[in-house]
């Protein structure tokens, strides 16, 4: 066997992670802040792919899981940049309580739905912290609205380069998630046994030829997701220069006629030399 190693951030080898009991009573746990002897028992609910779309090329591998006191957490990781993840986030949370309760049910059914998102990108730029945690609060005194909504977002480029003494369990579950090398993943597994658990986990799929082909396949269909995207933008970026292009050069020829119909003729020489004269004489004739 070789020593290849999945990148527990694709989607796809971190649901792999998830399927062991006690890495996922972990991970849960240290983002929860709860101690992972309270919690008694996790169940995943998903196993299968969530399309939005009918026509959905790439679909979202998400991981959503209930909790013995029947609490659902839907974990999602995002690669590429999405500035509407929060709305997105808010979306699916809602859905998530709403499908909880059927015709003629009281609405004492509902359980608490709760969000985890783990994102490679900056989701608040003003912000410094990796790790945040929102509630339905009051804007003044702070007290909570319900407790039936919860949000936790990881984002991952804003992690500590180094690795503290006193670092914080969802610090080292976010550290153990962005890993690429071999090193940082002895290092992080040694600080934490439910990390260890799920270190050893990952080691055992990324030596499954099965779910390496899937892996693959899935890490490949991220990549090329993000590089069509990226084209796309690419090319509306170049038609916007054409038709930048094209204006500018109507808008001289136009310039131009007007100086020729008033025999400006020294005006027009000294214009394509002298770009102020030329924005001078654009403004002149309104153009």
């Amino acid at each position: 066997m070789d020593n290849f190693l999945m990148k527990p951030k694709i989607d796809f080898a971190f649901k792999e992670i998830m399927n062991n009991d006690k890495a996922r009573t972990g991970f849960l746990a240290a983002v929860l802040n709860l101690d992972p002897e309270s919690i008694k028992s996790t169940c995943i609910l998903n196993p299968y792919l969530r399309q939005a779309h009918a026509d959905d090329k790439l679909g979202i591998l998400d991981v959503r899981i209930l909790m013995n006191d029947d609490t659902e957490i839907d974990t999602e990781i995002q690669l590429s940049e999405l500035k509407v993840w929060a709305d997105r986030s808010l979306f699916y949370t809602a859905k998530m309580y709403t499908d909880q309760i059927k015709p003629g049910q009281k609405y004492n059914v509902f359980k608490k739905c709760v969000s985890i998102s783990i994102l490679d990108f900056i989701l608040f730029e003003e912000e410094t912290q990796f790790y945040s945690c929102f509630h339905i609060t009051e804007d003044t005194r702070r007290f909570k609205y319900t407790d039936k909504m919860e949000f936790h977002v990881i984002e991952l480029p804003k992690l500590p380069p180094k690795i503290k003494e006193d670092s914080s369990r969802v610090e080292l579950w976010a550290k153990f998630i962005n890993a690429e090398k071999t090193e940082e993943f002895n290092m992080i597994a040694e600080k934490d046994p439910y990390i260890k658990s799920a270190y050893n986990q990952l080691q055992i799929i990324s030596q499954d030829e099965q779910k390496r082909l899937e892996y693959e396949a899935r890490e490949k269909a991220i990549l090329d997701y993000n590089q069509s995207i990226y084209e796309a933008e690419q090319r509306g970026e170049q038609r916007g220069e054409q038709r930048g292009g094209q204006r500018g050069e109507q808008r001289m020829n136009q310039l131009y006629a007007h100086l020729v119909k008033d025999k400006r003729y020294d005006d027009i020489e000294r214009s394509t030399s002298d770009p102020l004269f030329q924005k001078q004489l654009l403004s002149e004739y309104g153009l």
